[in-house]
């Protein structure tokens, strides 16, 4: 399975994601990139600046909730 579809998959089961995330669990160096192109196969995808334990800020990424 393409990374791209590990992410989707990972995402649709209500996780979020960081880049160091993707690294460890797919090997993925480039989650932004990823990302992008999801979205571009029209995911609705949405990123977050969050803060991690060493301070540093980083982008976190969840699929955007449904209106029930």
């Amino acid at each position: 399975m393409s990374q791209e579809k590990q992410i989707l998959h990972y995402l649709k089961a209500g996780h979020k994601l960081t880049p160091l995330e993707a690294l460890k669990r797919f090997g993925c160096l480039r989650l932004s990139g990823r990302v992008y192109d999801l979205r571009r196969a029209g995911h609705k995808i949405v990123s977050d600046i969050i803060e991690v334990s060493d301070g540093k800020h980083v982008a976190q990424y969840r699929l955007e909730k449904r209106a029930a």
